[in-house]
Order: C-alpha cells, then sequence, then structure tokens
C-alpha cells in the first residue's frame, strides 16, 4: 500500500474565484496547490472584452499571497453579440485562453449566455481559425426536459450538430455528470475534451437528500443517479489523455446556500486534491492521478507541464465546517489523504 504520492504539481481546469470579498477570501486556496487555474468569466457583468479580462486578471493577482506563482487564465464569456474580433483579438494577445459557452439561463450568472448557436456561427467560425477552445456548459434549458436529462439531451441538440459543423473546433465539455456524456467524450477523438470535478467523483443525487434537504450538495449540473457517478469515476481514472482535473469550485456564503432558492455550486478548493486522490485511491489507480491533474489538461491546452510537485501523504485530517462564511465540500469529513506542507 502506498503511504506517500509525490506527483507533478496539478492545474485546475475550471473555478470560479468570483470577485471582490469572495475573490479575496477563496483564491488562496486555488493558489497553494495548482500551478494554473482556468477562470470562469461568469462575473456580474460577464467578461466579455479583453479589457475587462485584463482587469479582473489583475484583480486576481492582487488577491494572492506574497510569493505566489500562481497562473491566471482567463476566458471570454460568450454571448449573442459577441465581438469576434474583440475574442480573437483577445486570444492573440495571450488575455483569453478560451472562450465559454453557457446557454441562456443554465447555471448561476448565465441570463446573458447564448440563446441560440446561430446568433454566434461567426465567432465560432473564427474561433475555429484561430484555433482557440471553446468551452461548454453541456446542458440544454428546455423546460419541458427533466433537468436529470439535460446533459444528454445538449449532447444529441446541441453538441453533435456543432462537432459536425466546426470540424477544427476544439471543445471542453464542463464537468460531466453522466455515463452519455463519459462516452460520448472517450469516443471523440482529439479536438474533444471533458473536465470532471470531486462532487461529481464522490456523490450521487441521493446525497441531496439524505437527512433533509442537503443545500451544500446543491450544484449545476446537478448530481446524477449513482450509475452515471460510477462511469465518470471509470472515465477519470480510466488512463484516457482527454478527461483531465477541473474542480468547478464555486462558493457562495451560507445564507446564498440555505436560503429559500439556494444558489448552485459546491466549495471545492481547501481540499480539492485530497479529494480526488481518494477516489483514486478507491478506484486502485493512484498512478493515474498525476496525468489526470497536472499533465492531461496541459497537453490538451499546449501549455508547459508545471514545475514542481505536492506530496500527499495517507491519513487526512477533519475537514472544518466552514472555511471562512462557506462550507466547504466534505465538510466535518475525515478524508484519506493529506497535502504535506
Amino acid at each position: 500500500m502506498t503511504d506517500r504520492l509525490t506527483i507533478r504539481r496539478p492545474d485546475d481546469l475550471h473555478v470560479h474565484l468570483r470577485d471582490g470579498a469572495m475573490l479575496a477570501a477563496v483564491t488562496p486556496y486555488t493558489a497553494r496547490i495548482f500551478g494554473r487555474a482556468v477562470v470562469m468569466p461568469n462575473l456580474s457583468p460577464p467578461v466579455t472584452s479583453v479589457d475587462a479580462a485584463t482587469a479582473y486578471r489583475a484583480r486576481i493577482m492582487a488577491a494572492l499571497p506574497a510569493g505566489s506563482d500562481f497562473t491566471p487564465l482567463m476566458t471570454c464569456y460568450l454571448t449573442d453579440d459577441a465581438d469576434r474580433h474583440e475574442i480573437v483579438r483577445g486570444h492573440a494577445e495571450g488575455v483569453f485562453t478560451a472562450c465559454k459557452l453557457y446557454p441562456a439561463g443554465a447555471t448561476t450568472n448565465s441570463a446573458h449566455g447564448v440563446t441560440d448557436l446561430r446568433n454566434v456561427r461567426g465567432v465560432l467560425e473564427a474561433m475555429q481559425r484561430a484555433g482557440m477552445p471553446l468551452l461548454v456548459h453541456g446542458e440544454v434549458t428546455d423546460p419541458a426536459v427533466d433537468i436529470f436529462d439535460r446533459e444528454a439531451v445538449f449532447i444529441e441538440r446541441v453538441l453533435q450538430p456543432l462537432l459536425r459543423d466546426f470540424p477544427a473546433l476544439r471543445v471542453v465539455m464542463e464537468h460531466i455528470t453522466t455515463a452519455e456524456a463519459a462516452a460520448f467524450v472517450e469516443a471523440g477523438g482529439d479536438r474533444l475534451a471533458a473536465t470532471i470535478t470531486p462532487q461529481h467523483l464522490h456523490l450521487s443525487r441521493n446525497a441531496l437528500f439524505e437527512g433533509g434537504l442537503r443545500p451544500h450538495a446543491y450544484c449545476l449540473p446537478v448530481l446524477k443517479r449513482e450509475r452515471h457517478r460510477l462511469a465518470v469515476r471509470r472515465a477519470a481514472t480510466g488512463g484516457c489523455a482527454r478527461f483531465f482535473l477541473g474542480t468547478d469550485s464555486a462558493p457562495h456564503e451560507v445564507r446564498a446556500k440555505e436560503s429559500g432558492c439556494g444558489c448552485a455550486g459546491v466549495f471545492n478548493a481547501p481540499y480539492a486534491i485530497e479529494s480526488y486522490a481518494a477516489v483514486f485511491d478507491e478506484e486502485d489507480a493512484l498512478g493515474r492521478l498525476e496525468a489526470f491533474a497536472s499533465e492531461n489538461g496541459a497537453r490538451w491546452y499546449g501549455l508547459p507541464l508545471n514545475e514542481g510537485s505536492v506530496t500527499l501523504a495517507r491519513g487526512g485530517e477533519l475537514v472544518p465546517e466552514r472555511v471562512g462564511d462557506v462550507v466547504p465540500f466534505h465538510a466535518g469529513e475525515r478524508l484519506g489523504w493529506r497535502l504535506e506542507a
């Protein structure tokens, strides 16, 4: 049995750092372990221009602890009236790593998202020519579609036609939650990849209702049936290089989660790598954690691998009930692994 595991410093290829006081509170947790992170643009107002992304990156850098060598990778929020010239210029200048597609109304701060892909065909064509990745929140918002089916229906209605119409466009399906998504990405070829969160590896939808309504387990895409959780675990730990770490860490204050209309999001940044290690350990796949966490995503994005390493040791600490005014993932649990100083 392995009691210590050293891996190359990992990257978080999908994170919400928020803004203002929350940005200052949560950014150090991501920066202490991850070398880089792809930062989501769904602020209010959203990040839709080079100037807005540059200013947001400056605020992130100001929130870092002294001596940190963390690099935020900025993204552009895609809207119906997006300026393709601004987006491609931002990518060429190294400001935008990717563009993010939120179907309008799909998740937190997505009201400005795309209502119909036909509205952004010119942008997608320009991104395809520039080699700029598109990151998708993969759910339809049709009220006639059951919320637990929205990812699978998105693949059929949106993603398959998108990949057919733009055969060179590079796409990341973010935070996959279903067996259908895992199988589709695995069969999709080199231009299609996916991020996987720790909560979708640990929890099925039963966690939303254990002993009462559990708002801190509520995220979007919502947790799915156990068969889907197991399929996503197999995808993460199975060795395919197009699945990689993306926490989708999304903090909300307790009062916003425990309310009459609780916000979607799980704050997993404080113990993210320990959470992933527990899954890979349970699946007898610790030898594949480094590739999933530190290599697959960097290579898919064309980034150099991080220098340095982190070491995990068996025997975790008790996760606190609160981190500031946010309840972290695994609150009150003792994880099987800890990050060594």
